[in-house]
């Protein structure tokens, strides 16, 4: 049986919940310059439900389409505007590598790099992959990096790229059994990494306890890394050195206390050219100030995992425990 694009969308999108968890007005004003980026007044849209963890979004450059990873299910999903939600990637992150005590989760951040390459931090397999064709019955990827002095990295979870073409990424313990008591760990730390141009791997950072998003600054003077520990709910920020080699981590913003009325951690995040951080934290998405200032709230109401811009900025796109979201940004303070 043949089914439409809109039949195919309509078998796989669960309804979308009648009764959301976040409220009606989700922006939360702390500081002025908050109703600058996003309006007192603007909404959450739901876009697509029915996931067990969404993670990852990123626009496509070429049509603007979201996609995002759906974690535990080892899927990444395409939205589109005009044909809703289909999968685009099974499996995303486990393709059977190292089975063993392993929780066989799929892709967990997603960039698109300078060549308009997918790349993929894939818990299961334990790697960066580049996406190489997913035209067939299987995707097939290209291992970028999965070992560091020769054992294997534990299980990468976001990444970013310089504009020298190296890869930062972040590689907590999440995809393991057991986490950092897993006979399958590998790593004395769970560490912030560098895959340079040339292929080396530099272990660059290793105070953080459980490391996750991270994204630079505008001019890639810093670079920020959210951990999300609920006991150091934390994001730091590090001096990018003209070697690509980071300078000592500075605490950035420490929202600890926040974890004990509000659900959520630390997670992914994106930086707007203005420099202000939309980050995920506990109750939703905050808006951080190149300062350090917390200039208010995007209120989810259940975790949310990461965002991603549009590609003019003007949507920021949420994924949010089962949800996929977006909401509107104002025009010209980005």
């Amino acid at each position: 049986m043949r089914f439409s694009a809109f039949a195919l969308c309509l078998l796989i999108a669960p309804a979308l919940a009648a009764n959301p968890p976040w409220p009606a007005q989700p922006v939360l004003t702390l500081k002025p310059q908050m109703q600058q980026l996003v309006a007192a007044d603007a909404t959450l849209e739901q876009l697509a439900t029915g996931f067990r963890w969404a993670e990852g979004p990123v626009a496509e450059p070429d049509t603007g389409d979201i996609l995002f990873s759906d974690v535990p299910e080892n899927k990444v999903f395409r939205w589109s505007e005009a044909r809703g939600l289909t999968v685009y990637l099974q499996p995303s992150g486990y393709s059977g590598l190292y089975p063993e005590n392993n929780l066989q989760e799929g892709a967990n951040g997603l960039i698109f790099n300078a060549d308009n390459q997918l790349v993929l931090a894939q818990h299961g397999d334990r790697r960066l992959a580049l996406l190489q064709d997913a035209s067939g019955k299987l995707p097939r990827y290209q291992t970028l990096v999965s070992h560091y002095q020769g054992k294997l990295l534990n299980s990468p979870n976001d990444l970013v790229q310089h504009s020298s073409g190296a890869y930062y990424f972040t590689d907590p313990p999440y995809g393991l059994k057991g986490g950092d008591d897993s006979a399958q760990k590998q790593q004395s730390v769970n560490g912030v990494y560098r895959l340079g141009p040339d292929g080396k791997i530099t272990l660059l950072a290793d105070n953080l306890t459980r490391p996750n998003g991270l994204a630079f600054s505008p001019d890639e003077q810093w670079l920020y890394v959210a951990n999300s520990d609920p006991a150091a709910a934390q994001w730091w920020r590090y001096a990018v050195n003209a070697d690509g080699s980071l300078a000592k981590g500075e605490l950035f913003f420490d929202a600890t206390d926040a974890t004990k009325t509000a659900s959520g951690l630390p997670d992914g995040l994106k930086v707007l050219p203005s420099g202000v951080l939309l980050a995920t934290g506990p109750g939703g998405v905050w808006l951080l100030s190149p300062q350090g200032e917390h200039l208010g709230t995007i209120q989810t109401g259940v975790a949310a995992a990461n965002v991603a811009l549009s590609r003019d900025n003007s949507w920021l796109y949420i994924t949010a425990s089962r949800y996929l979201l977006r909401i509107k940004l104002q025009p010209g303070k980005l």
